[in-house]
């Protein structure tokens, strides 16, 4: 019962949004809402959406001061050299910028956090796609589809997790997934080829893409707003900001709101002109938030009614007994739905340990389930579940729906490409 009303939950959020009935933020919070209290779920459906956002509340607020900490910076001018490279490297050839976009995403990735690589690599990459007329749905594709291969990174997340659960090292876990991660990079090069030849015919045959959003991160620039001589400053402020984050001194978000208030005074000394970076940026923020608290909704429902454990199990039990001794394939394979329609967390802390038990009486060691468990992460940046998904949408000034659609099948095949490999090499 409750596993049919967390696919049927998950399913409606996915048509609304796909055939634009919906906008995600409306979708996130009222279908949980309304299907709890039409099964009957509803009794505790205030302390459950409560406990959600509190979850999330942290992630919420690094985002809206992420947004407005880099859209300073942009501002500022500090990416301006990064990009004028970029631009002098690629020229005008759309196939250089897609291939471009793959490896800037994969270098930014290294950080571990998804949220700084979207701010980074789309104030970077989206002025070219503009002045190039190129579709930015494909920006949005190829940094999903090659930060899904970085996010295995150890400090990423999901093989912290991992690690966490089985309680092992990163030589257990990770270091055998390098040649995999290798291998899934190529296919990411390989698509960005692809989708940059595609592109460039599409605009020798019908021009330029030019239905651009007025609220991406890049928006229009204002020269009054350029800081050259602080440059030096900004660059070791952001640098000092990513020290952080990655000694984890203290909460991102924390972070981030200290470092966009000193951003702030240091820029802009008159309160005019913070005010008027607030006010420039604040509907962007705003728009993303307001996402990532909806987010927050609907999966404190999914885990405090319990449906998020009772679809895993539900997966899990419909593995036939006769394919016992293929169960690391089947985590492999199974992997791909369950981190795209589960949290990180309810994957690798309820649903990893049972698959492990289950390995333990079978003779599978639980370093290869669980290396076999990160074989799905390749397409789980795309997930509505994911926070961060809807920060990289909005910055692009792309449609959520339309970046599922443009993008399903690519992440699919990285998946697929990674499962494929995964066996061959025998890492699983």
């Amino acid at each position: 019962m409750l596993t049919t009303i967390g696919f049927l939950m998950i399913l409606i959020f996915m048509v609304l949004i796909m055939t634009k009935k919906m906008t995600p933020l409306n979708a996130l919070v009222l279908i949980p809402i309304i299907i709890a209290l039409i099964t009957g779920l509803g009794p505790n459906i205030g302390k459950m959406m409560k406990h959600g956002v509190i979850e999330i509340a942290l992630t919420g607020i690094m985002l809206i001061f992420a947004i407005l900490y880099f859209s300073l910076m942009i501002d500022t001018g500090l990416f301006d050299p990064l990009v004028n490279l970029i631009i002098k490297i690629v020229g005008d050839n759309p196939v250089k910028t897609t291939l471009g976009t793959a490896l800037l995403t994969s270098l930014v990735s290294l950080d571990g956090d998804g949220s700084s690589t979207y701010l980074i690599v789309v104030a970077a990459m989206l002025p070219l796609y503009k002045k190039q007329g190129m579709n930015p749905l494909i920006l949005t594709c190829i940094i999903m589809l090659a930060g899904g291969i970085m996010n295995i990174l150890p400090w990423g997340g999901p093989t912290a997790r991992v690690m966490s659960s089985l309680k092992m090292g990163h030589t257990e876990i990770f270091v055998p997934m390098l040649p995999l991660m290798l291998i899934g990079l190529i296919w990411v090069f390989i698509v960005a080829y692809i989708l940059g030849v595609k592109e460039k015919k599409r605009i020798l045959k019908h021009g330029k893409y030019n239905r651009y959003s007025t609220q991406d991160i890049s928006g229009e620039k204002d020269t009054s707003l350029l800081r050259p001589k602080l440059i030096i400053v900004n660059l070791l402020l952001t640098l000092g900001l990513m020290t952080v984050m990655i000694l984890d001194i203290i909460p991102l978000g924390i972070a981030f709101m200290i470092a966009f208030c000193l951003a702030s005074v240091i820029n802009y000394p008159k309160t005019s002109d913070q005010s008027k970076i607030i006010s420039k940026h604040a509907g962007n923020a705003l728009a993303v938030g307001g996402m990532i608290f909806g987010a927050g909704i609907f999966t404190g429902i999914l885990n405090e009614t319990g449906i998020m454990q009772a679809m895993g199990n539900t997966i899990i039990d419909i593995i036939p007994k006769s394919l016992d001794s293929y169960l690391s394939i089947i985590t492999a394979v199974c992997s791909v739905p369950l981190t795209f329609f589960l949290t990180n967390d309810a994957y690798y802390f309820g649903i990893l340990p049972i698959l492990t038990a289950t390995g333990h009486h079978l003779g599978i060691p639980p370093e290869i389930l669980g290396r076999a468990s990160l074989v799905g992460q390749a397409s789980h940046l795309l997930s509505p579940l994911v926070p961060s998904t809807y920060l990289l949408v909005s910055l692009a000034g792309v449609d959520f729906g339309d970046h599922l659609k443009f993008t399903l099948k690519w992440a699919i095949g990285s998946s697929v490409v990674m499962l494929l490999a995964a066996i061959i090499i025998g890492i699983i």
